[in-house]
């Protein structure tokens, strides 16, 4: 009867190992992704909590009604679509996809007939663990390159961030070194009537 009991119990012990083990294998990126991924499906309104400096001419978010809608959810441990709408403009897609590494973010932007505007798929990776509430994407040559060709220099030097502090907020966020923050916050408390599909989308 002894020796059963040691059996149990050294079998417990093996199972509370193995059970820790699966527990830290989970990364930061999961996290946010499965955070996110409980969003599939709905859509919230945002509002601009900074935006500076100030911008000389006319913005195109200023005034408007801001409304994320998370519906791109196939696959959603490897891939979900958040289109952003502004106002009557569906030209908006975040795409965060998950890497070897970490994650991606990438901007799909397209005309109202569906096809991908000139500046389009731009972002960045994770470059750190980040946390299960930010996860940073700071731009990648390719996106680089293009903001180039296209003459958005101001653009060069890009970080995107993505918060999300379940059933509380998300927040989209741009940065840049010399002072340019532009941030909008969601609030997940509160769903709304989901969107018609972004530019380019099927249904």
């Amino acid at each position: 009867m002894k020796k059963i009991l040691l059996a149990f119990a050294a079998l417990s012990v093996a199972g509370c190992a193995t059970s820790s083990m699966g527990a830290s294998s989970s990364t930061p990126a999961d996290a946010f992704l499965s955070a996110l991924q409980v969003q599939c499906g709905k859509a919230y309104a945002g509002r601009i909590t900074a935006n500076q400096p100030a911008s000389a001419t006319p913005d195109p978010f200023e005034g408007k009604a801001l409304v994320m809608h998370v519906r791109g959810c196939d696959d959603p441990t490897r891939e979900i679509r958040i289109p952003f709408h502004v106002g009557d403009d569906r030209s908006r897609t975040w795409v965060v996809t998950r890497t070897g590494t970490g994650l991606r973010l990438k901007h799909d932007h397209r005309h109202q007939d569906g096809q991908p505007d000139a500046v389009t798929m731009y972002g960045g990776d994770t470059v750190d663990a980040g946390t299960a509430q930010r996860q940073t994407f700071p731009v990648d040559a390719e996106s680089v390159a293009m903001f180039k060709r296209a003459g958005l220099n101001a653009s060069l030097d890009n970080t995107w961030a993505m918060e999300l502090v379940p059933a509380k907020t998300f927040v989209y966020e741009l940065s840049r070194p010399n002072g340019r923050l532009f941030r909008v916050e969601f609030d997940l408390t509160t769903p709304v009537e989901p969107p018609p599909a972004p530019w380019g989308a099927d249904g």
